[in-house]
């Protein structure tokens, strides 16, 4: 195994916990992962600052061992008011299919990842995650001078070199594999879905740092493959989905428990921004509706509609992020995701021959 990237976070394992944001990496989720000798996650995307705070005491509670934190970096996007209100009409039709009251009008979005990252370095978290965009210079020379180690997703080798420009300390190489939303912050994200097998050799040639392998990576086996084509270590998120400690919705595992290869689909129905998830009905009728406000317009204009169907048990109207790994997964705790991880690795890397 490559050792860098272990040695960099003080982990024991090179397997990361996906920040899936949203609910499924909770505190309990990423205690448990870095407990077992990878790095566990807390994805604190759409996080109030002080939910924030509270979730990371509740982790160092749980665990003394190295974790994480994902922030989504802000972005920038177009407020059209006239297109928003053809989604709000749009919209109002499955809202009422779900016996929801009339949405008052949308007013603005505001981001809090400055509040966020300032929660995060106060509460001295060693390592962040990063996705959505590329961090300026400036915060990270200011993470670096309080030690912290950085990661941020790439979808790109131009994207990966951006970002070690910057000077991130590894990057996380997200293939089109991928579960939920793609961290394309250069070009479009139709060009920028680049399968794992290519993705991964590729940037790890164009980089010096390490690299993290995200994208279909779901046991020993794909953890084998990511290593010798060049990772420090693999990202899983749909393998940890289905984990006892993982805050995802009951429906949302069991979806991710029954399916099938061909089920995924990448969508921008429910944000405004390219994801994989389980196709449902909400995807299926939204592909006739053209001219969707970007993220994260649209993923505020949907998030009352996404709460009303989970809290009715209505999985066609929910968000079902889910990578193309998604039958492999397994309903189990985290500790034996990782566990079984490096039974498998190790089992297939004894029996490597040279040829």
């Amino acid at each position: 195994m490559n050792e860098s990237f272990t040695s960099l976070c003080g982990i024991r394992y090179p397997i990361v916990q996906a920040g899936m944001a949203g609910g499924p990496a909770t505190p309990e989720l990423a205690a448990a992962v870095s407990n077992a000798g990878g790095l566990g996650t807390l994805g604190a995307g759409y996080m109030a600052p002080n939910d924030v705070k509270a979730a990371i005491k509740s982790i160092k509670e749980m665990t003394a061992k190295p974790f994480a934190v994902n922030l989504f970096l802000p972005e920038e996007f177009t407020f059209d008011r006239d297109q928003i209100e053809k989604m709000e009409a749009t919209l109002e039709g499955f809202k009422e299919r779900l016996g929801m009251e009339k949405s008052s009008r949308f007013t603005g979005w505001t981001s809090h990842f400055q509040d966020q990252l300032d929660v995060v370095m106060e509460e001295k978290v060693p390592v962040i995650s990063f996705t959505f965009n590329a961090p300026t210079k400036e915060i990270i020379d200011r993470l670096k001078q309080e030690g912290v180690v950085t990661i941020a997703t790439a979808t790109t080798v131009e994207e990966a070199v951006r970002l070690e420009a910057v000077g991130i300390d590894a990057i996380s190489a997200q293939g089109s594999e991928a579960g939920g939303h793609r961290g394309t912050f250069l070009g479009s994200e139709e060009q920028a879905l680049i399968g794992s097998m290519t993705l991964i050799p590729l940037i790890a040639d164009a980089v010096s740092i390490p690299v993290l392998a995200a994208g279909g990576i779901m046991d020993g086996r794909g953890m084998a493959a990511a290593l010798a084509l060049g990772a420090s270590a693999v990202q899983l998120g749909t393998a940890f989905l289905t984990a006892e400690e993982s805050g995802a919705h009951h429906l949302h595992k069991e979806a991710v428990l029954e399916s099938k290869e061909t089920d995924m689909r990448l969508t921008k129905a429910f944000s405004g921004k390219m994801a994989r998830g389980i196709t449902n009905i909400f995807m299926e009728e939204m592909t006739a509706v053209d001219n969707l406000p970007p993220y994260p317009i649209q993923n505020a204009l949907t998030s009352g509609l996404r709460k009303a169907a989970a809290s009715r048990g209505e999985k066609g109207y929910m968000s079902l992020w889910a990578g193309q790994g998604a039958p492999l997964a397994k309903r189990r705790p985290a500790k034996q995701v990782v566990e079984s991880l490096i039974e498998d690795y190790n089992r297939i890397a004894d029996g490597l021959v040279k040829l």
